[in-house]
């Protein structure tokens, strides 16, 4: 039986639920993907083009920092990595986490919160920041009211 992790950022708590209820389901161990600057109101701001969120996602270079952690990916088998759509894809620190560890041989399976956007192009630009034998896959939007029951019926058709 592989180990489990469900590692994940949220922003505004909304994703950190979903976190939670996916690592209940699986009996996973769980990880905070934080940022060393929190996100503000204002950061979050995507009506304002020079809001922090709207420069880093305008600009996929950056690398937002994350706060010093003492995971071990080593440890784990499978990742569930779980993240809010911003600009219908991932915050950019999702790639400052995976450019942070060696997920050679890992398999990652992405869940999301969103306002109304899918998955887009997630997975094709995290691809990126692992190596190439690190297997990403879309997973699910977790939105809305969810079970402990109903989420765990979703990660047993995974094989896992």
């Amino acid at each position: 039986m592989s180990k489990k992790l469900v590692a994940y950022f949220s922003a505004t708590g909304r994703t950190a639920k979903a976190a939670k209820l996916l690592a209940e389901a699986l009996g996973a161990d769980i990880h905070e993907i934080r940022p060393q600057t929190p996100y503000t109101r204002p950061d979050l701001n995507w009506m304002n083009r020079k809001s922090r969120s709207s420069v880093e996602m305008n600009n996929k270079s950056i690398r937002p920092e994350i706060a010093e952690s003492n995971l071990q990916i080593a440890e784990y088998d499978v990742i569930f990595l779980g993240f809010p759509i911003w600009w219908y894809v991932a915050p950019t620190i999702i790639n400052t986490f995976l450019e942070s560890a060696d997920f050679s041989g890992k398999k990652i399976i992405l869940f999301a919160t969103s306002g109304g956007s899918k998955f887009g192009k997630t997975a094709e630009e995290l691809k990126v920041s692992v190596s190439a034998d690190t297997e990403i896959t879309e997973g699910k939007l977790l939105n809305g009211r969810q079970s402990v029951a109903s989420v765990k019926a979703w990660t047993d058709t995974l094989n896992i």
